[in-house]
This record gives C-alpha cells, sequence and structure tokens, in this order.
C-alpha cells in the first residue's frame, strides 16, 4: 500500500472549524452518524480501535475535528480538518478513525453531491471550468480551502432551522458545488455529470453492478451494453475506481451479507447465498478475509459493540 503525501495546506481558519465543530456537536452528542436533511450526515466517533466498511454515495466531506484513512485499492487516503474527501461514484470502501477520543472525538460533516446539480452548474460555468485530465480516480483527498469550509458551516447553520434550509440550502449547494467544480475536483466532478463520454459509462457500469451484485458477472456481456470492447471497458473501470469489475461485485456481496445478517438476522449459509455466493465455505473464507472474522464471530462482535 502506498500512503500519498499532501502537499501543506493553507491553514483553514480556525474559529470557523471551531464553531463547525461544535454544531456538530449539539446535533450529534452520541456516537453514530444522523441524516439531518436530506443528504446531510453528521458523523460522531469517540474510539480508534475498529474499521469502518461502508459503500459511499457521491459525497463531500469535511473533517470538523479528528483525522480518517480511507483504502481505495492499494491506496491510503488520509484526511483531516485541513483536507476534505471526494467521492463521485458509489464505492465499497473500508475506513478507520486515527484521530479521535472521548474528549475529542472524530466530528465530520457528508453532504451528498447531486448528479443534475453539478450538470447544470458545467453548464452554467462553461468555459470558466478548468481543463484537467479526466482518466482519474473516483475519490480522492484534497487541500480544504477557507471558501468551502464558509459554505459548509453556512450550510451545517441552515440545518438547524428548518424553515431557512428550505430556501436557502439549494443556493448554498449551488456555492459549493460550483466551488469544487472550479477548484482542481473539476475533471473529478464530471463523472457525475450527465454529459456522454467515458466517465457516464463508467457511471453506468457503477449502476448496473449495484443493481446485479447477485449475479454473476459477464465483463463481455457488460461492456457490450455500455458500447465498450471488454478490454477497454476494464481498464476505465479500474481507473476510475481502483478495483476490478470482480473485486467491485465482491465487496458489495460482502457488505450486503453483512448488513442482511446483522440486520436482518439472516444465518450465515442464507446470507451468502442471498447475495450471490453457491458455496458457503467460500462465503466464509471470503468474509474472513473482509471483515478480520468469520461471519458468526463477527456478527457476534458487532452486536456486543452495540450494546456496549
Amino acid at each position: 500500500m502506498t500512503l500519498p503525501i499532501l502537499h501543506r495546506a493553507p491553514i483553514a481558519p480556525q474559529n470557523s472549524l471551531d464553531e463547525l465543530a461544535s454544531r456538530l456537536t449539539v446535533g450529534l452528542q452520541e456516537d453514530g452518524c444522523l441524516e439531518v436533511q436530506p443528504g446531510i450526515f453528521f458523523y460522531r466517533v469517540s474510539t480508534t480501535d475498529q474499521p469502518l466498511h461502508i459503500v459511499l454515495k457521491p459525497s463531500f466531506c469535511v473533517i470538523a475535528q479528528g483525522a480518517k484513512e480511507t483504502l481505495i485499492g492499494d491506496e491510503i487516503l488520509r484526511y483531516d480538518t485541513a483536507h476534505y474527501l471526494i467521492t463521485t461514484m458509489p464505492l465499497p470502501l473500508t475506513g478507520k478513525i486515527v484521530k479521535a477520543s472521548s474528549e475529542h472525538p472524530y466530528l465530520c460533516v457528508q453532504i451528498t453531491l447531486d448528479p443534475q446539480l453539478v450538470t447544470t452548474m458545467m453548464v452554467e460555468a462553461g468555459g470558466a471550468l478548468p481543463r484537467g485530465d479526466r482518466a482519474i480516480k473516483a475519490m480522492n483527498v484534497c487541500q480544504l480551502d477557507p471558501h468551502l469550509l464558509d459554505a459548509t458551516l453556512r450550510l451545517v447553520q441552515l440545518t438547524e432551522s428548518p424553515d431557512d434550509y428550505r430556501v436557502l440550502a439549494p443556493l448554498v449547494m449551488r456555492e459549493i458545488t460550483y466551488r469544487l467544480l472550479k477548484g482542481n475536483q473539476s475533471s473529478r466532478l464530471q463523472h457525475l455529470a450527465k454529459l456522454g463520454g467515458q466517465l457516464h459509462r463508467m457511471a453506468k457500469a457503477v449502476e448496473l453492478l449495484q443493481e446485479r451484485f447477485n449475479q454473476p458477472i459477464r465483463i463481455d456481456k457488460l461492456a457490450q451494453e455500455l458500447g465498450m470492447s471488454a478490454s477497454g471497458f476494464h481498464a476505465h473501470f479500474k481507473a476510475t475506481t481502483a478495483m476490478s469489475p470482480l473485486q467491485f461485485q465482491k465487496q458489495l456481496r460482502l457488505q450486503e451479507a453483512r448488513r442482511l445478517m446483522l440486520n436482518e438476522h439472516l444465518a450465515a449459509a442464507e446470507a451468502g447465498s442471498r447475495v450471490g455466493y453457491d458455496d458457503a465455505s467460500h462465503f466464509s473464507r471470503e468474509y474472513k478475509r473482509q471483515f478480520g472474522a468469520p461471519p458468526l464471530r463477527d456478527i457476534e462482535r458487532l452486536c456486543r459493540l452495540a450494546f456496549d
């Protein structure tokens, strides 16, 4: 694994970070996740000992306190109060909080990105947007500039007043999207824009794999649906998601199986079968490799954590 070296970032205004942390603390007073408005999530975590496995929607994430590492392919992305995370396709990810305590918990706000708004802002901005490399991964960590931090803080402030949020939040979301497009995320955000081309095909491929995650993959057939050669599809998909289509599908299957066992109380064999595994022992081996323990032991541990 390689840990990218991040260039020194301009220091985000500490008073804005402090206020953001304070508002997140008031909005979420215990560890967990809360959707305070549609597509706006607050996170609070007080420990650093548990890996996190999620499928992250296209989002813009700002940390007000603490730090986190996320694994994509063989690369570890670390972000903190000076850097934000952006992902422009739904990706199955493994992450870990690396800086948090009961006195100073990890605090983060996740803002879901709207593909239609991205497309609209790209059309409105026209030639004002920078050009960049389109063959890039769907996730990145970038320096948080004061303008983005200020807009994020104003959006969080609005969540505390439903009437104000209804009227003003769309304006702030336009500003956030525009600032992301004006910065060095312009090429990456084109993953979300409905403008055609290879990036649109990769977004469609992710959508199809999510819909058919419990079915066998036929790369040649999927590539044909997307109007691509099998080799071209495979290469573009891995360049965008840092995973092969088969790796992507396996991550989706295992995370869904975990959810079925934890939330719907299915037995391991039934959960494995539901997500597409014909062999229970193969499912158990893959599950242990992903989550560090066999299905039954992992679910028992998660249940204990939930009631501690």
